[in-house]
């Protein structure tokens, strides 16, 4: 196939080609270049599609989703109301709502039972339709801990290397730990509150790397962020920066993750704009700031949307990415948390997150310029998930 458009964004900040094409052929990206130069080298029988007023650029990358949450009021509820293949079945369906606004790679940061891996193998295997899912499987907590009900409350050493390698023998692809609480899980520890002892944190690590993959850390509070950190995780999820009374960003913490190059994904909810009715404007406020410090101290940010707990839909993350937007972060750099610097985090940046000859055909089609006007993401024209073309206006 032959996807000719106005621009082509390849992945690199702001760099654009103009009046540009990509040749796809078994699902990885042919070539890249000029419309007239690719057009050459394109067999006379390739299907064209042609977008002279789009960009044509690197499929989204939402980091951090929960496929088994329905974002409804009560996702806990509606998940402990379903059986596996009731639930399985709808997780097919947001899988298909992500893919359709661009997402061609998710992170599904906590399922039941692996489910978010029987549907990763499924979408793989061209019997559903769905973004490469990257899955950690069934997340770590400790008894009574947040999200206990998705089976992996652990307690000890013996315990956590179990859950650890159960997962890496379900084909997870990362671990990941609760190390504070949250407010999904009713009754349990504070999202602001530690909930693993630092030895319980560095077991986690140390069996998720003999298993050779990667760690995300849920931490919202401070102490859990400094823990996590100190542990060696990979990425830290929300690092919202709470204490028992507010917001307190720390700044040798801070210097810490831009030394160690740890990504953070502060999973901000496509309806961020709600956020000072339900924290009060003054603490709302806070949570922003701490994200810009982040932003501004050069932290690696990645965009993630949390997608499936309250309010939170699975079609919701290019109004997330408004949010960095709203905070002065240049488009550029945005677009690049949702495409190159998120495949950095996941592990699959040899792979996907850039238009370049070898990569994965994961290509997003949108009406305007997203470098000038970030709402240009939601023209969506078409979808290729793997070089196969997911969704085009109309589709239904």
């Amino acid at each position: 196939m032959l996807i000719c458009a106005g621009r082509v964004l390849t992945g690199g900040r702001g760099q654009y080609l103009t009046d540009g094409a990509v040749l796809i052929k078994d699902g990885l990206i042919a070539a890249v270049g000029s419309r007239d130069e690719i057009e050459a080298q394109a067999p006379a029988d390739v299907p064209r599609l042609h977008y002279p007023a789009g960009t044509l650029m690197p499929g989204l990358i939402d980091a951090h989703v929960h496929l088994v949450f329905d974002g409804g009021a009560d996702p806990v509820a509606s998940l402990e109301q379903q059986d596996d293949e009731a639930l399985l079945k709808d997780m097919r369906a947001r899988a298909e709502q992500l893919v359709r606004i661009g997402v061609t790679t998710a992170r599904d940061l906590g399922d039941r039972g692996h489910l978010a891996l029987r549907l990763a193998q499924e979408i793989e295997q061209g019997t559903a339709a769905g973004p490469r899912i990257i899955s950690a499987g069934i997340p770590a907590t400790p008894p009574g801990g947040h999200c206990w009900f998705l089976g992996g409350e652990v307690s000890g050493e013996q315990e956590i290397r179990e859950l650890v390698r159960r997962n890496a023998d379900a084909g997870a692809r990362v671990i990941k730990v609760m190390e504070t609480g949250g407010g999904l899980t009713k009754g349990g520890a504070k999202s602001h509150e530690t909930q693993f002892a630092p030895a319980d944190l560095a077991t986690v690590v140390d069996a998720a790397r003999a298993a050779g993959l990667p760690v995300a850390a849920h931490a919202h509070g401070v102490d859990g962020i400094t823990a996590a950190v100190q542990a060696g995780v990979d990425t830290i999820e929300h690092c919202t920066w709470m204490t028992e009374d507010g917001i307190e960003v720390h700044d040798d913490v801070l210097d810490e993750i831009v030394a160690k190059g740890i990504h953070v994904c502060p999973a901000v909810s496509p309806h961020w704009k709600m956020l000072p009715r339900f924290f009060g404007p003054e603490r709302a406020q806070a949570m922003f700031d701490a994200v810009q410090r982040m932003a501004e101290a050069g932290v690696r940010l990645i965009a993630g949307t949390d997608a499936g707990v309250q309010r939170a839909g699975h079609d919701g993350l290019v109004a997330a990415l408004e949010f960095y937007e709203h905070l002065g972060v240049p488009n550029e750099r945005i677009l690049e948390m949702a495409t190159s610097e998120a495949a950095d985090a996941l592990g699959v940046a040899d792979t996907t997150g850039q238009i370049e000859v070898g990569y994965s055909a994961d290509i997003l089609v949108v009406d305007g310029d997203p470098l000038t006007d970030l709402t240009a993401l939601g023209d969506v024209r078409a979808v290729f998930a793997r070089g196969v073309r997911c969704y085009r206006p109309g589709q239904a």
